[in-house]
């Protein structure tokens, strides 16, 4: 579940301290439009708003310009928030996977046609800069900063990418390369009246508090087993909550096996929600309870209670450190259910241990549904 990355690069050592969170460079003067690379899937977009927030509180004129996929485009429609426009990124291996019926494009043709834009700053808040790092040069922006691990060019700016570090503390700490402090560290994205609306003709009026259930997630060593969500949805249902259970079409079979484990009537939502509509359905419930995913990631920015189900190094990298209205649930397995080999190996290459791993059999599978549950009995009751 790790992603292997250098810890030899040297540490910056010409930032200045930052009252807010640790050190930070100087402000770009003069600064009009500012292109940020944020490509990948809705939990990992979700980790980067607090540092979109840093970079209009500390550039309030500029355009904010988000190189993103076309469900970028798509959600940001209309809706308040630190982004002012999307342009999509075309598939290209390291930015991002091509989307259904999406057209062929070279990514060459879209650098050229973004240079025009003139950008002031350019940023990599994507991952180690492989791929992504030639992409921000190419924009021929005046500044470019962000990410760098050991195979990655350099930027002007740039701080080490580490894999074991929070995604939002790590673009945080990207985006204060160009003196965009820290302003939250509390991912938050507005719901719109559409978004109700049209949550409000899919789901119709609660007659009861609703809670969510999201068994999904692209990873599937990720995923809890269905029978345990079935459990928790059984429980929920006997405490007399109406109980979602909410997925992609791609995750109808999962849903399905879900419904099928409860044994008492839930409402499967599987793609009758845009994004904004799934986000306004999460708002409008007591709790919700996912795997780690992005749904789980959503449900939070739009301010619903949360039980996560993680394991330990997604943990580390994802889950809330905020406990008030959330509930994160930890697996600590580190060794393969089914073959045994240790599964932290491959970002620490000097530790004895068996190699990679095939297998993608769940790792959270030793959660127990009476520990979700009272998790959620907990959240729910405050």
């Amino acid at each position: 579940m790790a992603t292997s990355s250098s810890a030899r690069l040297s540490p910056r050592r010409d930032l200045k301290p930052s009252p807010v969170l640790g050190p930070a460079g100087e402000r770009v003067p003069d600064v009009e439009r500012i292109a940020v690379l944020r490509a990948n899937a809705l939990g990992d977009f979700i980790f980067a708003l607090p540092a979109l927030e840093a970079l209009r509180a500390a550039y309030p004129s500029a355009e904010i310009v988000l190189l993103g996929a076309p469900w970028h485009a798509k959600l940001w429609r209309h809706r308040p928030g630190p982004v002012d426009r999307v342009l999509v990124v075309p598939p290209a291996p390291g930015i991002r996977e091509p989307g259904a019926d999406e057209e062929p494009a070279e990514l060459a043709g879209f650098v050229a046609a973004a240079r025009k834009e003139q950008f002031d700053l350019a940023l990599q808040l994507h991952g180690g800069g492989a791929n992504s790092n030639p992409l921000i040069a190419g924009l021929g922006a005046r500044v470019t900063a962000g990410l760098r691990a050991e195979d990655a060019p350099p930027l002007d700016r740039w701080i080490r990418y580490v894999y074991y570090q929070h995604e939002v503390i790590r673009y945080l700490e990207a985006v204060a390369l160009v003196g965009a402090e820290a302003v939250t560290i509390t991912p938050a994205l507005a719901v719109t009246d559409a978004d109700r609306a049209e949550a409000g003709d899919v789901l119709g009026e609660p007659t009861r508090p609703r809670v969510a259930l999201h068994p999904g997630a692209t990873d599937s060593r990720r995923r809890w087993p269905p029978e345990r969500f079935g459990a928790v949805a059984r429980a929920l249902a006997g405490d007399g909550y109406e109980v979602l259970v909410t997925g992609t079409p791609a995750e109808r079979e999962t849903v399905d096996e879900v419904v099928a484990a409860a044994g008492v009537p839930v409402r499967p939502q599987v793609g009758t929600l845009s994004l904004g509509g799934l986000a306004a359905a999460y708002e409008g419930c007591a709790l919700v309870v996912s795997n780690d995913s992005g749904p789980l990631h959503l449900a939070a920015a739009v301010g619903a209670p949360t039980v996560g189900i993680y394991w330990i190094g997604n943990l580390i990298n994802g889950a809330t450190p905020l406990r008030v209205r959330h509930r994160p649930i930890a697996s600590w397995t580190t060794h393969c259910p089914v073959c045994g080999t240790d599964c932290t190996r491959d970002i620490y290459p000097h530790r004895p241990g068996d190699g990679v791993c095939p297998h993608r059999d769940s790792f959270v599978a030793d959660v127990p549904a009476a520990e979700v549950v009272e998790a959620a009995r907990e959240l729910l009751a405050e």
